[in-house]
């Protein structure tokens, strides 16, 4: 029996994970991808159906979901289009630039009765997996619960420099590493909102650097740092508990080298999102420490907080220094 076939759209420097995925997940094979770039899709020729229009690979037919891998400002007008032709849609964080354009979006899943993912990827970390498992079993409250997202933009965009484009990226390390931070925060101790933030940009208007504060239920508080200029990379998560215990995650521990912990977590989405289409959940819930309930990954609730976060830091917009 052949696996679920899927259509990767845009083959920029995350896609690599996406597809190594692909190779490894039982059950699931690519048979389509598409890049406006016709040079990238020359070592597919002749394994796999490819287009330089989504709208051809739609029209195509012959995919059971589309996996949404290209710069943040096309991702609304992609996933529109796959959700209309009734496909599940993976789409890699943010959801969409906008928090109306991301609502605009579950609204038309929901329509349409078909999934509509957004990949998180740090929730599939080992590391993080191990911590949530360690709180589910503690019948002690969540208090608190930082995360810290530090590397150099620079060492990862490769060739996409669209990253460091504001009007395409929606802005900078808010717009694009605070819905994976957020969506940690969202995981360990349930649904927050922003209480205050400190946005610092460079001379490009990119922000480099941000601290966001949250508050949750019961005076559980949530606290992000974000860091585009941090020479290396550092990713973890401590949590405090009521008790006054602290548990913390360190996300690349066990993976030697910039983003190796990624090829597992995107082992993880995988995995997650093919389950769905199959019935099934993503296996974790929201705040489960805390007893909540809502599900997720919920993108549209991180596009709302990235939105109060910029206009909270509107008046913190300093230059960043970029170190060497």
């Amino acid at each position: 029996m052949s696996g679920l076939r899927f259509g990767v759209v845009g083959l920029g420097v995350i896609s690599r994970f996406y597809l190594a995925a692909l190779e490894r997940v039982p059950g699931v094979e690519l048979v389509a991808v598409c890049d406006r770039d016709a040079a990238v899709l020359e070592p597919f020729g002749g394994r796999v159906a490819c287009f330089t229009d989504h709208r051809e690979l739609l029209a195509a037919g012959g995919l059971d979901a589309v996996v949404v891998t290209v710069p943040n400002d096309l991702h609304l007008a992609i996933c529109r289009d796959a959700l209309r032709a009734g496909l599940p849609v993976c789409v890699e964080k943010p959801l969409a630039l906008r928090a109306a354009e991301g609502e605009e979006l579950a609204a038309l899943a929901a329509e349409r009765r078909v999934p509509l993912f957004t990949a998180f990827h740090r929730r599939y970390n080992a590391a993080v997996r191990e911590l949530g498992a360690a709180l589910a079993e503690r019948p002690v409250p969540v208090r608190s619960v930082t995360v810290r997202y530090f590397e150099r933009i620079e060492e990862h965009v490769g060739r996409d420099r669209w990253y460091l484009d504001p009007e395409r990226c929606g802005g900078g390390c808010v717009a694009d590493n605070g819905p994976n931070a957020y969506d940690l925060v969202r995981l360990l101790a349930g649904r927050m909102e922003l209480s205050g933030a400190r946005v610092v940009r460079d001379g490009g208007g990119v922000d480099r650097y941000a601290e966001l504060e949250l508050a949750g239920a019961d005076g559980v508080r949530g606290r992000i740092e974000l860091d585009w200029s941090y020479p290396g990379e550092l990713k973890d998560v401590t949590v405090e508990s009521a008790d006054g215990s602290v548990l913390r995650a360190d996300l690349l521990a066990g993976h030697a080298g910039f983003k190796q912990s990624l090829w597992h977590e995107y082992e993880g989405i995988v995995d997650a999102f093919a389950g769905l289409l199959r019935g099934g959940t993503d296996g974790l819930t929201d705040g489960a420490a805390n007893g909540a309930t809502d599900r997720g990954p919920d993108g549209v609730d991180a596009l709302r907080v990235v939105e109060a976060a910029y206009r909270a830091g509107a008046g913190t917009a300093a230059r960043a220094e970029v170190r060497g």
